[in-house]
């Protein structure tokens, strides 16, 4: 599995999540930068993503959703504030209603990636900023941490390809 760590921090108001890949960091950067690949893993296997929009500049966005077992979609958005091939990324991500707009009633949060050279081997950090304590343990209640594993933990597979 490449999921190396995952800590949830109260104090700082952050999930992060440390990867270790196989694959050189222009690979795993493809992961995130080319839509139908992300479509592949962002999302748990039984809730895959489709993203309808992608605009990967700074200052771009994109809108998905997942489709559950049973047909159901959740929705989400993206903003891209800043992104430093191949080694960086930051998102504010949020839920959106199924029109792909952003839902007011639920808080956006701002997503880290890193991503580093091992020698042969690459780890990508992503950190989830939160802005509370309340909105950090509704994700968590949500089961977004057990999500984002199951989701990053379809990687392998397709870095393997």
């Amino acid at each position: 599995m490449t999921v190396v760590s995952s800590v949830k921090d109260f104090e700082a108001l952050t999930l992060t999540i440390v990867n270790e890949f196989d694959a050189s960091v222009d690979r795993v950067w493809q992961l995130w930068e080319d839509p139908r690949q992300l479509e592949r893993w962002w999302g748990p296997p039984t809730w895959p993503a489709t993203f309808t929009e992608f605009e990967f500049t700074a200052g771009g966005s994109a809108k998905y959703h997942m489709t559950g077992p049973e047909g159901d979609k959740a929705h989400g958005w993206w903003k891209f504030l800043a992104i430093g091939r191949p080694t960086s990324l930051e998102i504010q991500d949020g839920f959106a209603d199924e029109n792909g707009e952003p839902d007011q009633s639920m808080a956006s949060g701002t997503m880290r990636v890193s991503i580093e050279d091992l020698g042969g081997r690459t780890r990508m950090t992503i950190a989830s900023h939160n802005d509370t304590v309340e909105q950090l343990q509704q994700l968590i209640d949500m089961g977004m941490e057990e999500g984002m594993k199951e989701a990053l933990g379809q990687i392998d597979a397709i870095l393997a390809e």
